[in-house]
């Protein structure tokens, strides 16, 4: 069975030596948190991964989850009473508003601890995780009743959440959405329709379900611009606010997957079921965005989670397997093989992994901490900064991690050998629970898209701007730190390339909009990569500065070891990216489509 251990010092590293997690400390809704408080969660956090949800997800893997002919469905064997463990330990109310019973936890904290939650079971992760997106879009846009009706037992995990906008007919095209809402006489509605993909749809781990439904009120304007959003809950509250008589909502069957089986994913069905309405008419789109851009950041930690289960059990296996002799001669002479790690393609598979899930978890961490500041810090200025930031880069984390853990993940299984095909060594299922990051929440050449056609000109290209005007400020102070020219010159490289393909579309595009699409994921590969390198020069900086302190720990080189693989190794790659894009849209587009 694999095995799984949360990498809890370096988390604490970028938490407290590279990233200033103690800078959120300042802020008055976390003048209680302070670096001893954090170490011991992560700490704890790891204990409930390792111990708890970690042997359940081969469980729920060969398990899955059961539609039962009443329409209710029963989760893998455990993770009833895993749930139950993690909502009285508030796990999952980490971050959540103490107004509704949440623990008041910085958000940076929050994702070091989901990280662990979705290495060690990603497909149990995602009921909590999709519960914590319904709590931030009722917090955002329900009324005061709807908060305190809703958002307490959804904080103490009695009730849990989903988000339902997929139909037969449409999925990213949102506007031909055709589930409908009548209104009712006392402000309720009747909402009519089916959902399909809807994570966690039903389940038999919380008492209640609060679904939110994007649906079109009758007479509304056609498109995009007459979507609203309603909770439906699946059982209707009594006079007590407890849950009450069945909704007319059900799941019509569960989907047979590819991956994440100890999830349910369902078909739902809306017949008349009584729905309430979350802010305007009309205006429901707004609101669940704000669910979409939480569960994108998470898809991207998805990616990363399974990138870095997959690479830990790779190591280990690379240390153990004995197959063949070193290049260089026999190491180990009383044996009739070396460890398959002395190969210098294994070490690249292995060197490639752990350089992107270092990095990937730094800008993860980096991009939570500026979630933390645009809402607690009170500083209009540095609120706008940080909410650029988060437009201009949650793309970036959704596509480009995912499309890179898939690739690192199968790179893992690949150094198993024939092992890796056969399901109880593990590492398929990672492949397998990996494959979907790239698709939901926006499948990953509709972020490319969105990060090219709207991101980047977003208030006149601001985001980006600000962005390189901090990395060459950051090179400036830097760049004369000995044992660490390669960090600075390739971030510096790396930003002269991004602003290089940044021009040539925003020229090109304006000519030819396919030649913006064509180049959209290229594009957005190489913010990743730019975003990375500046990640893996932060965490340069600070264990040379280490070193030269004196340190003895070989954490401090190994960082730097792996930073100097990513920059030497995995940066070049910029160079291809910016080929492609200036090919533009006629390699793509010449070949007549009746020819495929």
């Amino acid at each position: 069975m694999p095995s799984y251990k949360a990498p809890v010092r370096d988390m604490q590293f970028l938490l407290h030596e590279v990233l200033g997690f103690e800078d959120l400390t300042k802020y008055e809704a976390f003048q209680d948190v302070d670096a001893d408080l954090a170490d011991a969660i992560l700490v704890e956090a790891a204990k409930f991964s390792e111990d708890v949800l970690a042997p359940l997800n081969v469980v729920g893997d060969h398990e899955g989850c059961t539609r039962h002919a009443d329409g209710s469905v029963t989760t893998p064997t455990g993770f009833k009473d895993a749930y139950k463990k993690m909502s009285e330990n508030s796990w999952s109310a980490l971050t959540m508003d103490p107004t509704y019973g949440g623990q008041g936890m910085p958000g940076m904290l929050g994702i070091a601890a989901s990280e662990m939650w979705t290495s060690s079971n990603m497909a149990f992760a995602m009921y909590p995780g999709l519960t914590g997106g319904a709590i931030k879009a009722i917090s955002v846009g329900g009324s005061d009743e709807q908060k305190q009706t809703f958002l307490p037992k959804m904080m103490s995990g009695e009730w849990t959440g989903t988000m339902n906008l997929t139909e037969p007919h449409c999925g990213t095209d949102l506007g031909m959405l055709k589930t409908k809402a009548v209104p009712n006489a006392d402000g309720s509605y009747k909402i009519s329709g089916q959902k399909i993909f809807i994570s966690a749809g039903e389940h038999d781990m919380s008492d209640n379900i609060i679904h939110l439904v994007i649906a079109r009120i009758e007479g509304a304007p056609e498109g995009t611009k007459g979507i609203s959003l309603f909770i439906v809950p699946k059982f209707k509250l009594d006079a007590d606010g407890n849950p009450g008589d069945r909704n007319p909502v059900t799941c019509g069957s569960i989907e047979e997957k590819m991956g994440i089986h100890g999830n349910s994913t369902c078909v739902m069905n809306y017949d008349e079921a009584e729905g309430y309405l979350i802010g305007e008419e009309n205006k429901g789109l707004r609101v669940m965005f704000v669910m979409m851009n939480e569960a994108r950041i998470g898809v991207g930690l998805q990616g990363l989670g399974q990138s870095e289960v997959a690479y830990q059990n790779a190591a280990i296996y690379a240390k153990d397997r004995i197959q063949g002799r070193a290049l260089t001669g026999p190491q180990n002479k009383d044996k009739p093989a070396d460890p398959i790690i002395v190969h210098p393609d294994v070490r690249r598979m292995l060197m490639e992994t752990k350089a992107f899930n270092e990095a990937g978890r730094a800008l993860l961490y980096w991009a939570a901490k500026h979630e933390d500041m645009e809402k607690y810090s009170g500083d209009a200025k540095l609120a706008e900064k940080c909410d650029d930031y988060l437009g201009l880069l949650t793309p970036v984390v959704k596509g480009y991690l995912t499309d890179m853990s898939m690739k690192t993940t199968i790179d893992c299984q690949q150094i198993f050998g024939g092992h890796g095909f056969i399901e109880e060594w593990g590492m398929s299922q990672f492949v397998r629970d990996n494959r979907i990051a790239l698709i939901y929440e926006g499948a990953n050449g509709v972020q490319a898209l969105d990060l090219v056609g709207r991101k980047l000109a977003r208030n006149g290209g601001r985001a980006l701007m600000t962005l390189n005007a901090e990395i060459d400020q950051f090179v400036k102070d830097n760049k004369d730190t000995d044992g660490i020219a390669e960090f600075m010159d390739g971030l510096a490289g790396a930003k002269t390339k991004l602003t290089e393909a940044t021009m040539w579309l925003m020229q090109n595009g304006m000519k030819d909009p396919n030649n913006a699409g064509a180049g959209s994921t290229d594009y957005m590969h190489m913010l990743g990569l730019a975003t990375l390198a500046y990640m893996w020069s932060k965490m340069a900086v600070v264990a040379q500065a280490k070193i030269d302190d004196g340190s003895n720990d070989d954490f401090y080189p190994n960082k730097l070891i792996t930073g100097r693989y990513f920059m030497l190794r995995m940066l070049p790659m910029m160079d291809s990216h910016l080929a492609k894009i200036k090919t533009g849209a006629k390699p793509l587009m010449e070949l007549d489509a009746a020819a495929f």
